[in-house]
Protein backbone atom coordinates (compact mmCIF):
# COMPACT_ATOMS: atom_id res chain seq x y z
CA UNK A 1 0.00 0.00 0.00
CA UNK A 2 1.59 3.35 -1.13
CA UNK A 3 2.33 5.65 1.81
CA UNK A 4 -0.92 8.05 2.32
CA UNK A 5 -0.63 11.57 2.91
CA UNK A 6 -0.15 13.01 6.42
CA UNK A 7 -3.57 14.94 6.75
CA UNK A 8 -2.58 18.61 7.76
CA UNK A 9 -4.99 21.07 9.27
CA UNK A 10 -6.07 23.36 6.73
CA UNK A 11 -4.40 26.70 5.67
CA UNK A 12 -5.51 29.96 7.92
CA UNK A 13 -7.39 32.38 5.67
CA UNK A 14 -5.41 34.82 8.01
CA UNK A 15 -2.08 33.61 6.95
CA UNK A 16 -1.27 36.72 5.20
CA UNK A 17 -2.79 39.19 7.23
CA UNK A 18 -0.34 41.39 8.75
CA UNK A 19 -1.56 43.96 11.35
CA UNK A 20 1.34 46.47 10.43
CA UNK A 21 0.70 46.60 6.91
CA UNK A 22 -3.44 46.37 7.18
CA UNK A 23 -4.37 49.45 6.50
CA UNK A 24 -1.81 50.32 4.44
CA UNK A 25 -2.49 51.72 0.76
CA UNK A 26 0.16 49.57 -0.77
CA UNK A 27 -1.05 45.66 -0.10
CA UNK A 28 -1.69 43.88 -1.10
CA UNK A 29 1.47 44.99 -3.03
CA UNK A 30 3.56 43.91 -6.29
CA UNK A 31 7.18 45.05 -6.61
CA UNK A 32 6.30 45.39 -10.62
CA UNK A 33 5.65 44.11 -13.97
CA UNK A 34 7.48 41.68 -15.87
CA UNK A 35 9.92 44.73 -16.96
CA UNK A 36 10.44 46.65 -13.77
CA UNK A 37 14.22 44.87 -13.10
CA UNK A 38 15.23 45.61 -15.91
CA UNK A 39 14.23 49.19 -16.10
CA UNK A 40 16.15 48.75 -12.34
CA UNK A 41 19.18 47.62 -14.36
CA UNK A 42 19.00 50.68 -17.15
CA UNK A 43 18.51 52.92 -13.96
CA UNK A 44 21.06 51.57 -11.42
CA UNK A 45 24.31 53.87 -11.99
CA UNK A 46 22.39 56.63 -11.31
CA UNK A 47 22.58 58.55 -14.81
CA UNK A 48 19.36 60.07 -15.72
CA UNK A 49 17.84 58.34 -18.81
CA UNK A 50 15.68 59.18 -21.70
CA UNK A 51 12.93 57.16 -22.85
CA UNK A 52 14.89 57.28 -26.16
CA UNK A 53 17.90 55.64 -23.88
CA UNK A 54 15.93 53.47 -22.37
CA UNK A 55 14.56 52.18 -25.47
CA UNK A 56 18.05 50.67 -26.58
CA UNK A 57 18.87 47.87 -24.49
CA UNK A 58 15.06 47.57 -23.90
CA UNK A 59 14.57 47.19 -27.52
CA UNK A 60 12.29 43.91 -27.78
CA UNK A 61 9.35 46.38 -25.08
CA UNK A 62 7.21 48.27 -27.15
CA UNK A 63 7.08 51.75 -26.45
CA UNK A 64 3.59 51.59 -24.87
CA UNK A 65 4.60 48.68 -22.54
CA UNK A 66 7.77 50.71 -21.77
CA UNK A 67 5.61 53.71 -20.88
CA UNK A 68 3.13 51.83 -18.80
CA UNK A 69 6.19 50.39 -16.64
CA UNK A 70 7.50 53.59 -15.82
CA UNK A 71 4.11 55.35 -14.78
CA UNK A 72 4.16 52.77 -12.88
CA UNK A 73 7.30 52.41 -11.36
CA UNK A 74 6.81 56.70 -11.27
CA UNK A 75 3.59 56.01 -9.11
CA UNK A 76 4.80 53.29 -6.80
CA UNK A 77 7.88 55.98 -6.04
CA UNK A 78 10.81 54.22 -7.96
CA UNK A 79 11.47 56.56 -10.17
CA UNK A 80 11.37 60.37 -10.60
CA UNK A 81 9.94 61.90 -14.43
CA UNK A 82 11.76 65.22 -14.82
CA UNK A 83 10.37 67.51 -18.04
CA UNK A 84 13.07 70.00 -19.04
CA UNK A 85 11.71 72.90 -20.08
CA UNK A 86 13.63 72.82 -23.85
CA UNK A 87 12.75 73.04 -27.51
CA UNK A 88 11.56 70.19 -28.36
CA UNK A 89 10.85 68.92 -24.47
CA UNK A 90 13.41 66.32 -22.65
CA UNK A 91 12.36 64.06 -20.36
CA UNK A 92 14.29 62.19 -18.39
CA UNK A 93 13.76 59.02 -15.37
CA UNK A 94 15.81 58.70 -12.92
CA UNK A 95 15.86 56.06 -9.64
CA UNK A 96 14.50 57.30 -6.29
CA UNK A 97 16.22 55.99 -3.05
CA UNK A 98 13.34 53.90 -2.92
CA UNK A 99 14.15 52.30 -6.39
CA UNK A 100 17.47 52.15 -5.42
CA UNK A 101 16.52 50.01 -2.19
CA UNK A 102 15.42 47.15 -4.96
CA UNK A 103 18.71 46.68 -6.18
CA UNK A 104 19.71 44.24 -3.48
CA UNK A 105 16.84 42.21 -3.35
CA UNK A 106 16.99 42.35 -7.32
CA UNK A 107 20.84 40.66 -7.62
CA UNK A 108 19.46 38.06 -4.63
CA UNK A 109 16.61 37.31 -6.74
CA UNK A 110 19.06 37.13 -10.00
CA UNK A 111 22.01 34.95 -7.50
CA UNK A 112 19.08 32.69 -7.00
CA UNK A 113 18.28 32.35 -10.52
CA UNK A 114 21.26 31.78 -11.31
CA UNK A 115 22.50 29.10 -8.84
CA UNK A 116 19.11 27.16 -9.82
CA UNK A 117 18.71 27.25 -13.34
CA UNK A 118 19.93 23.96 -14.15
CA UNK A 119 16.86 22.73 -11.97
CA UNK A 120 14.76 24.75 -13.51
CA UNK A 121 15.91 23.77 -16.89
CA UNK A 122 15.66 20.11 -15.99
CA UNK A 123 11.85 21.00 -14.30
CA UNK A 124 10.56 22.84 -17.50
CA UNK A 125 11.87 19.46 -19.61
CA UNK A 126 10.43 17.31 -17.18
CA UNK A 127 7.09 19.47 -17.28
CA UNK A 128 7.20 19.38 -21.65
CA UNK A 129 7.64 15.72 -21.51
CA UNK A 130 4.83 15.35 -19.32
CA UNK A 131 6.50 13.81 -16.32
CA UNK A 132 6.81 16.97 -14.01
CA UNK A 133 9.31 16.73 -11.05
CA UNK A 134 8.36 15.35 -7.73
Amino acid sequence: MPDQPVPTAPLDPARFDDPDCAASPAQPFRVGDKWTGMVLRCLEDGTPRRFTELRVPLHWITPKVLTETLRSMERNGFVTRTVHDENPPRVEYALTPLGRSLIGPLDTACDWARAHAPAITEARASYEQGSPVA
